[in-house]
């Protein structure tokens, strides 16, 4: 799993295609969602999570996307597969690798969040920081499985976000309200039903994938 996870990572470090292509769409989304309230909007800040989580699905989907492009040539995808270790073990991998990517795309975009919303870094920001992690391990679960099982398809590029996207409502709609509440000064107790539900759904997803990737694998 380590060896899989650190040849992403030289890769990545290598090319630096995927974080870049993350921070672009990420910044454009919060800077075009920014700009579509009025600044002085009582809306606005009822706007943020939303558009915060808006800059993750859309970096998200991307990020899986490309997971599993450097072994679609050549046949990398079958060596892979044909390596004596558990194809769990692979998922496991590719997922920790997207969720590092997505992790390390935020520590950029929730900062700019914060000043194009004018929000003020406070004891929230620990509490948003970690909805983001839960919602974000979620997405990343989900999306490596379901990247493994469009990445031989001409139209993944159309296939993987009708077919994740379904799947990980109720992280998106959890980490909306639970970003939402924490922003407006709630305490990680006045959410704690949010909070659960993203632990639950990242710990099923994650156990799900394990299981069928090996099956989402096979031609």
């Amino acid at each position: 799993m380590l060896a899989i996870l650190l040849k992403d990572y030289l890769i990545e470090l290598r090319t630096k295609e995927t974080l870049a292509a993350l921070l672009t769409l990420g910044v454009l989304t919060l800077l075009v969602l920014s700009f579509a309230f009025d600044p002085t909007s009582e809306l606005r800040p009822l706007a943020a999570p939303g558009t915060l989580w808006a800059a993750v699905v859309f970096s998200g989907v991307l990020a899986v996307n490309r997971s599993f492009l450097a072994e679609r040539d050549n046949a990398c995808l079958q060596g892979l597969l044909l390596c004596p270790i558990d194809r769990g073990t692979i998922y496991l991998a590719k997922a920790a690798a997207n969720f590092l990517f997505m992790l390390a795309a935020q520590v950029v975009l929730l900062p700019l969040f914060m000043v194009f919303f004018n929000l003020t870094p406070s004891g929230a920001l620990f509490r948003v920081c970690l909805v983001l992690v839960l919602g974000i391990l979620g997405f990343a679960a989900a999306g490596t499985l379901f990247a493994a099982m469009s990445v031989r398809t001409r139209a993944r590029e159309v296939m993987l976000p009708l077919l994740l996207l379904p799947i990980v409502m109720p992280v998106l709609i959890g980490g909306v309200v639970a970003s939402g509440a924490v922003l407006a000064g709630k305490g990680l107790g006045e959410v704690q039903q949010w909070m659960q539900l993203l632990v639950v759904y990242d710990v099923v997803l994650l156990v799900v994938g394990w299981l069928a990737f090996e099956y989402a694998v096979e031609e």
